[in-house]
């Protein structure tokens, strides 16, 4: 016999209520406590990472956008080894490895976070972990994992890319680059997927967070460059127009300002209100 049989036999047995229509108890039966040593201590956030991680790359969208990025990497890095001799730098290799994962990688991460609204996974993640604010950031750190595997993995194809058309094309080859560079493209990969999860985590939507991730900076960086009494905003505020002196490799100090203020509202501004929003929106 059951405990479910055991505690409707034992109900059954209860005094029914006079007033009632069926033959309910006048007093609800409290079910026995589970037997075994209670946790003292909550889910490590290690664990909660590491879940965050594996909820990005084995679902199925996950894995089609990282083949995507592959293809798209396969594919510029073909033409640019048949192009030209393969007479390229190494920089050259690099930013074709980058791109395609700063352009798409954001994906991913507003993925992450939509996707506990929109599969309504929301219950079982703050179920298992009440306290939201360890979720958003477990989330925000899985992100920032994989756009470090990510760059360096592109440092690798770049290098593999390069030598092979040194050896297989006999180009000159050319290593140099200069580390304002390499922080430039680092930069760039992971300022973009940071800014996935806090636009995910702004709009909790997928179709909004796409959308509006794409459209507003480039909307903004069209309209900062066509109209005039917005240039001097955009030299602060278009995230774009802030990262191309660390691409070419020298920054003053008032672009080192220009740059910290343009990933403050592009990047810190939405993971800080969409982390707020996380922590108070009602999961359904």
């Amino acid at each position: 016999m059951t405990a479910t049989t055991t505690q409707a036999a034992r109900a059954a047995d209860a005094p029914a209520s006079k007033n009632a229509e069926s033959a309910l108890p006048t007093h609800a039966k409290v079910p026995s406590r589970i037997p075994g040593p209670r946790p003292t201590a909550g889910v490590p956030f290690a664990r909660l990472t590491h879940v965050e991680l594996r909820k990005m790359l084995d679902t199925r969208a996950g894995r089609w956008l990282l083949l995507g990025i592959g293809a798209v990497i396969a594919v510029a890095l073909t033409i640019m080894f048949f192009n030209g001799g393969g007479q390229h730098a190494f920089v050259e290799y690099l930013q074709a490895t980058t791109m395609p994962m700063a352009l798409i990688l954001p994906v991913v991460g507003i993925l992450t976070v939509t996707s506990e609204w929109s599969q309504r996974t929301g219950l079982v993640t703050f179920g298992l972990e009440p306290r939201r604010i360890r979720v958003a950031w477990a989330k925000t750190l899985a992100a920032l994992v994989v756009g470090v595997c990510a760059f360096a993995l592109s440092l690798v194809l770049a290098a593999v890319a390069h030598q092979s058309a040194i050896t297989f094309r006999g180009i000159t080859g050319d290593w140099s680059v200069d580390a304002l560079v390499l922080l430039g493209a680092g930069g760039y990969v992971l300022l973009g997927i940071a800014q996935g999860v806090g636009f995910g985590m702004l709009f909790k939507n997928t179709p909004a967070a796409v959308v509006v991730f794409f459209v507003l900076p480039t909307a903004w960086s069209i309209l900062g460059s066509m109209v005039s009494w917005l240039r001097d905003a955009a030299v602060w505020l278009d995230l774009n127009q802030t990262m191309n002196p660390l691409f070419e490799g020298s920054l003053t100090g008032q672009q080192w300002a220009h740059l910290a203020t343009s990933v403050t509202v592009w990047v810190l501004a939405p993971l800080a209100v969409g982390i707020w929003r996380l922590t108070r929106a009602e999961v359904k």
